[in-house]
């Protein structure tokens, strides 16, 4: 194994603990309505560890901004400081909402990339138009085209009827465009509440989640760590 793959992998690792020590500062609150409260012990828990993992870390995309949340802010320095250099996206709660009302879905993101390389989003551009596919679907996916060309084109390369692929998509009015014409070709719809970033993942594991397609305005930090 090269010394980057190493160390690849070791931060990995540390970002499993990373993520694991925010769910578990905010699962005492699942269902208890405090939305706040649950993610500021999330971020409390999360910069605490991330704190800890060999890395010189600099926080670009920080969650908080669009609801006065708790946050890791931008610019923010993490890692205790050794090499490699990166660049940080975290969200602590993905689906504040979800976890405050008892229901599944919420989780904890971290994304990491070379120091320089991840994409700065400006301050002002708080929603991104999306779309996630699975490895099938890579190449012939175009976030230009309307959902329908783009499940037509994804049925034929999984060799199934359009009516068998499943779109996912939050369940927001600036999406109803969107959504009625992925129905326009009799693909199914799964509507998520909340957990943009959950949704885009699970396009990636259609064989599990049942995902073929995830499509939809959404905001523009789980825009980045979905990628």
């Amino acid at each position: 194994m090269s010394t980057t793959n190493s160390i690849e992998r070791n931060v990995a690792i540390e970002l499993m603990r990373v993520t694991e020590a925010a769910a578990m500062a905010a699962a005492p609150y699942m269902g208890r309505n405090q939305k706040k409260v649950s993610d500021g012990a999330a971020v409390d828990a999360m910069r605490k560890t991330l704190n800890s993992v060999d890395m010189d870390g600099v926080v670009v995309i920080g969650e908080g901004e669009k609801d006065e949340a708790p946050m890791l802010y931008i610019g923010e320095r993490i890692g205790n400081g050794n090499p490699p250099l990166v660049d940080i996206a975290v969200d602590p709660i993905d689906g504040t909402r979800l976890l405050a009302r008892g229901l599944p879905g919420a989780i904890a993101t971290v994304a990491l990339s070379g120091r320089g390389s991840m994409l700065k989003v400006p301050h002002e551009m708080v929603y991104m138009n999306k779309i996630a596919v699975g490895p099938t679907g890579k190449g012939v996916i175009d976030i230009t085209a309307p959902p329908s060309r783009n499940l037509q084109v994804l049925a034929r390369v999984k060799g199934v009827p359009v009516e068998e692929l499943t779109v996912a998509a939050l369940d927001r009015p600036r999406n109803e465009e969107l959504i009625e014409n992925a129905r326009s070709v009799g693909a199914r719809i799964k509507l998520f509440s909340d957990g943009d970033v959950a949704g885009a993942i699970a396009s990636a594991l259609p064989g599990e989640s049942g995902v073929d397609l995830y499509i939809g305005i959404g905001g523009s930090p789980e825009a980045i760590l979905a990628a």
